[in-house]
């Protein structure tokens, strides 16, 4: 009996995970693709992970929270964990969030390193 209750409570920790993690993933249809926004700054804080990379953003004398794409397209489109540290200089084409005032998830981010200036699209 005691094995059971074991299993049960992992599948139910289980689920309770997934469950999480699904409701803090946003879609699209929680940011106003009708009101594009373009914003300029030096990044203040940076999460370099999945679900999607995320970097506080200062700018505007406001401070944005930006919800970049997973990783793996980050590194696939050249927009490394470097390009994407504390006190680089970035500009975010972003869409805002309907629901979290000051965040925005971005369609594209610009950004120059030791190899020139780039653009790195996100979607």
């Amino acid at each position: 009996m005691q094995q059971r209750t074991i299993h049960a409570a992992t599948i139910a920790a289980i689920l309770v995970s997934c469950a999480s993690a699904a409701f803090a993933h946003h879609g699209w249809n929680d940011y106003d693709a009708d009101h594009p926004m373009t914003l300029k700054g030096r990044i203040a804080s940076s999460i370099y992970e999945n679900p999607h990379a995320t970097i506080a953003l200062d700018a505007d004398g406001k401070r944005y929270t930006v919800v970049l794409a997973p990783v793996s397209r980050m590194q696939s489109r050249g927009a490394s964990r470097e390009a994407m540290g504390v006190g680089r200089e970035v500009t975010v084409v972003a869409y805002p969030s309907r629901t979290h005032a000051g965040e925005v998830r971005a369609e594209r981010v610009g950004f120059t390193d030791g190899a020139g200036e780039h653009t790195v699209e996100l979607r």
